[in-house]
C-alpha cells in the first residue's frame, strides 16, 4: 500500500505562469501515477479550499508564480494541516520577492549584483550607477516574465513600463558572462548546468519556446569551481530558509566571480526544465525525482 495516500497535484492557478504550471503539473501527475501513487490533478482556482477538503492526504505543489509559489497556497495547506512539497510559507514569500531576496543575500554576505528599486519613471535616474547594460524586472514574477536587458538610457522608459505592468520593479546590474543554474534536492546540490542562448539573456522564449537554447551539463567548470558554485547555491538556499527542493540561478563575470541572482522554490518540471535535467545527470529519472520530492512530505516538519 502506498505510504502517500491520496495526493493532490496542484497545478494551473491564476498567475501569469499558468500555462507553464499546467505542463509541469501534468508531467508530475503522470510520473506519480506511473509509480503507483493515487495522484489527482487539482487546478488551483478560487474553489481550492473546497477541492482540498475532498480527503487529500498531501499535496505536490506544481504552481509557479503568484498565489502558488509565494506562500499563499502554502499557508492554506498549513491551515488545513495537509503536508506539502517544497518550502514553507516564509521562505516561499521571501524568494518570490526579489527585494527581500536581495536584502537577505547581502545580509548573509553572498555576492549578488547591485540593484535599485524603481517605483516611478522619475526613479529611473537612480539606476545610472548600475551602468549599462542593466536588467529591469518585476519584483514578484518568475519565468523571466516582464524582464528586459536594457542597453542604454534611451530604452529605460519602455522597459520600465513592460516590467511595471506586473507590479513593483527592480533594476539590477547586468553581469556579463556565462549563466548557470544549480538545482537543490533535499540537502544536496545537483550537477550545475550552464545555459547558452542566442538571445540577450535567458528570457521566456529561451526557457520554454526555442530549440536553439543549449544546456551544458557538465557545465564546463573545473571540479573545484563546480563545488564552489554548488556550495554557494546551498548557502543561498539556506539563507532564505528554503527546504525540500529548488533551483538557484548564478552568473559569472569576466573575472570568474560568481553572483547569485535568485532562488526558485517551485522550478519548472516541463520537457524544457532544468531540475529534471540536473537530476538525470545525477542518475535520477524524472519519476525518481518526483517521488523523492513527494517523499519529503513524509519526514519534514515546518
Amino acid at each position: 500500500m502506498s505510504p502517500y495516500g491520496k495526493v493532490a497535484v496542484l497545478l494551473g492557478g491564476t498567475s501569469s505562469e499558468r500555462e507553464i504550471s499546467l505542463k509541469s503539473g501534468a508531467a508530475v501527475l503522470a510520473a506519480l501515477r506511473a509509480r503507483g501513487v493515487d495522484a489527482h490533478g487539482v487546478d488551483a482556482g478560487r474553489d481550492l479550499p473546497a477541492r482540498l477538503a475532498e480527503g487529500y492526504d498531501r499535496a505536490f505543489i506544481a504552481l509557479h508564480g503568484r498565489l502558488g509559489e509565494d506562500g499563499c497556497v502554502q499557508g492554506l495547506l498549513e491551515v488545513m494541516e495537509i503536508p506539502y512539497t517544497g518550502s514553507g510559507v516564509a521562505a516561499s514569500a521571501l524568494a518570490m520577492d526579489k527585494r527581500a531576496t536581495k536584502a537577505l543575500f547581502r545580509a548573509s554576505a553572498l555576492s549578488t549584483p547591485d540593484y535599485r528599486l524603481v517605483d516611478t519613471e522619475a526613479d529611473l535616474a537612480s539606476v545610472a550607477p548600475l551602468g549599462f547594460p542593466l536588467i529591469l524586472k518585476p519584483v514578484s514574477e518568475g519565468s523571466s516574465i516582464g524582464v528586459s536587458r536594457v542597453a542604454s538610457a534611451a530604452a529605460l522608459t519602455e522597459a520600465f513600463h513592460k516590467a511595471r505592468a506586473f507590479g513593483p520593479v527592480l533594476a539590477e546590474a547586468c553581469i556579463v558572462g556565462p549563466e548557470y543554474t544549480c538545482a537543490i534536492l533535499g540537502d544536496r546540490a545537483l550537477p550545475v548546468i550552464r545555459l547558452e542562448t542566442p538571445h540577450d539573456f535567458y528570457d521566456y522564449e529561451a526557457k520554454y519556446l526555442l530549440n536553439t537554447t543549449r544546456y551544458h551539463c557538465p557545465a564546463g567548470l573545473t571540479a573545484e569551481r563546480e563545488r564552489a558554485m554548488q556550495e554557494l547555491a546551498m548557502e543561498a538556499f539556506r539563507a532564505l530558509g528554503a527546504r525540500g527542493w529548488g533551483r538557484v540561478d548564478i552568473m559569472a563575470d569576466g573575472a570568474g566571480r560568481f553572483y547569485v541572482l535568485e532562488l526558485n522554490t517551485v522550478p519548472g518540471m516541463t520537457d524544457h526544465s532544468l531540475v529534471p535535467m540536473a537530476a538525470r545527470a545525477a542518475g535520477l529519472s524524472f519519476e525518481d525525482l518526483v517521488l523523492e520530492i513527494l517523499s519529503q512530505t513524509l519526514e519534514e516538519t515546518r
